[in-house]
């Protein structure tokens, strides 16, 4: 009896430690996912390298993210999804190919890659990846729709 009593109360301590942010990290409800993240600490590193990354942009016409159908137009069943596959393709194709002769603008991508990359594992436990493949499966229709109209 005594043994439970203190199972219960050290299981009872190890979730509330774990619903306490880490120094400087905020909590993101992405759906069903709880996700701690320092979005100070990647902000601080993206200005610092602003300037210089989007002088590189070669389509300044273009904006994959801010199109009025995009992200801000996702349902909150669907963030914790998107977000991962977003974060997916940001640590396997996007920090991986932006490389320049700046060892300062270097170093930020790292910091911001490496924040990335934690975030994504994290996302990673909290996704129900069956229903994750069916919702993408179920919705192949709006990627053809979407690639024909292009």
């Amino acid at each position: 009896m005594k043994g439970s009593h203190l199972f219960l109360c050290l299981f009872s301590v190890s979730c509330w430690l774990n619903l306490i942010p880490a120094a400087g990290n905020k909590i993101f409800r992405l759906g069903a996912c709880r996700v701690p993240m320092s979005v100070t600490e990647i902000r601080s590193g993206f200005t610092a390298i602003k300037a210089d990354i989007q002088a590189r942009d070669p389509v300044r016409t273009l904006s994959i993210l801010s199109h009025p159908h995009s992200l801000h137009k996702v349902k909150s069943s669907d963030r914790c999804c998107i977000t991962h596959h977003l974060f997916n393709f940001y640590v396997d194709k996007v920090f991986k190919h932006c490389k320049t002769e700046n060892s300062f603008v270097n170093r930020k991508i790292s910091s911001i890659a490496n924040s990335f990359l934690s975030l994504k594992r994290k996302l990673e436990q909290c996704l129900n990846v069956t229903s994750a493949a069916f919702k993408s499966l179920g919705e192949l229709n709006i990627l053809l729709d979407w690639m024909e109209k292009s």
